[in-house]
């Protein structure tokens, strides 16, 4: 057969099989029976219909919205504290301010409340959030909670001819799945991008939260965050939220958060405002080859015990500090990441069994995860230039990386400190120049009524001072 002839051929078979696939994927070719097609198939080239997204994209992108936050930050150099600098350059007695702007996505999962989720990185610290919705609108959104170990938030705006997405159960996704992320990369508009599964149950990567990550291909950039990730149904089954990246732009490894993982965060949110995890009661740290020798490990895996908390799970199961954590309820237990990870998807409550070794010996316990529960303060008990605000020790995913201090976890808006510039998930790390451990510290200080209080801040990843005079 001539070489042009066989061109021809190819091409026409293709023109044929593709549409055909796609289209039963799209469930756009009706099912049988005679029954008509469930959406119209674009038209059609050289007599074959093209195979097309578009009617599935026409149903997502009216729930998709893009997300405008604004963030006040309170600015004072040390020289406009003097009141001999403040009189010779006539500097006004007044803090400076600078402004944070951060753009996302998010999508819409409940029309008749108005509940939107997105990335906790989004709308983090925001005071001031802006939602647009397909059709134009733009409106104002409140905070109803967020989960920085998940990196989720969710938002509400005003129930108003809104469209919502449908949920899908990310258990059921494969490796190979087709699927698109839609949402708004670099503030050009409301895009599309197609790839497959490339993994399921990604963690171990940049950052200590809880990770279960969808990974995939399709193109996730600066301005995605937040968005969805859907399934050729248009149903949500993950909310894209990072990207590996050298260069900064996609290179076709980006990851979301799988779909039950983030409506179990929204459930807990919208009805309590925090997220309640489950904990063993252990601290603990990788095995190193050298520790694997002297604990008689046939190899380095594992999560070494160095402590366990007093009326925890892991003291009622019998748990001691030496011990090898190598599974938790059937999950290989690689490192002490892998258990903090294991842990925090579990729900409280939860039966488990712990995989152990000890003394070169395996054995398994039994226990029941406990609710963690953190230590909070309240500010008007410490000061009265702290009236309004909640503080609570940090969780231990920022302690394995070395942070101290407390948190705010709730702060009223017409306190002194919000006036300051104190927001919520601001983390408290100095009082005074004076590092912070913990609750314990703070509270000393504080309560010591120091004539002026600065907060050193960490809000993100930038570190600042607050005055509070």
């Amino acid at each position: 057969m001539p070489e042009s002839t066989r061109h021809r051929l190819y091409r026409s078979l293709a023109l044929v099989a593709l549409p055909l696939l796609v289209g039963l994927a799209l469930g756009t070719l009706g099912s049988g029976g005679g029954k008509p097609a469930s959406a119209a198939l674009p038209p059609a080239v050289d007599g074959q219909p093209l195979p097309s997204l578009a009617p599935m994209l026409e149903k997502v992108t009216p729930a998709v919205v893009n997300i405008a936050s604004k963030t006040h930050v309170a600015v004072r150099n040390p020289y406009f504290d003097d009141p001999i600098f403040r009189r010779f350059f006539g500097v006004p007695n007044m803090p400076r301010e600078r402004v944070q702007q951060s753009l996302g996505s998010g999508v819409v999962v409940d029309a008749g409340k108005g509940y939107v989720l997105t990335n906790n990185h989004v709308v983090d610290g925001a005071d001031d959030i802006s939602v647009t919705l397909a059709d134009g609108r733009t409106v104002k959104a409140k905070v109803l909670g967020t989960d920085p170990d998940t990196d989720l938030a969710v938002l509400q705006i005003p129930a108003e001819k809104l469209v919502a997405l449908a949920v899908a159960d990310s258990a059921k996704l494969r490796m190979g799945d087709f699927v698109v992320a839609v949402g708004d990369p670099f503030g050009i508009g409301q895009s599309a991008s197609t790839g497959i599964v490339s993994g399921l149950g990604r963690s171990g990567l940049r950052g200590s939260g809880f990770q279960n990550f969808i990974q995939t291909d399709a193109s996730i950039n600066p301005g995605n965050s937040g968005g969805p990730l859907v399934n050729l149904r248009g149903e949500l089954v993950g909310i894209n939220s990072m990207i590996y990246s050298p260069s900064g732009g996609s290179v076709g490894i980006g990851f979301a958060i799988p779909s039950n993982l983030a409506a179990d965060v929204m459930r807990q949110l919208v009805s309590t405002g925090a997220v309640k995890r489950g904990v063993l009661g252990v601290e603990a740290q990788d095995v190193t080859p050298e520790l694997a020798r002297v604990l008689a490990l046939d190899n380095a895996h594992g999560a070494v015990v160095t402590r366990v908390r007093a009326n925890s799970p892991a003291e009622t199961a019998g748990i001691k500090p030496g011990d090898v954590i190598t599974s938790l309820n059937g999950k290989a237990v690689a490192g002490e990441q892998d258990l903090h990870n294991i842990e925090g998807l579990t729900a409280p409550g939860a039966a488990v069994e712990v995989g152990v070794q000890r003394d070169g010996r395996p054995l398994t316990v039994s226990t029941a995860l406990k609710v963690s529960e953190l230590e909070t303060l309240k500010g008007d008990a410490l000061d009265p230039r702290l009236a309004g605000v909640t503080f609570s020790e940090i969780a231990d995913n920022l302690r394995r990386q070395g942070i101290g201090g407390v948190s705010v976890s709730r702060i009223a808006e017409g306190s002194r400190a919000y006036a300051a510039g104190l927001r919520s998930g601001d983390l408290v790390v100095a009082l005074n120049r004076r590092d912070l451990q913990g609750t314990s510290d703070f509270s000393r200080l504080a309560a010591s009524h120091p004539r002026q209080m600065m907060l050193t801040l960490l809000r993100g990843e930038e570190a600042y001072y607050l005055l509070l005079q």
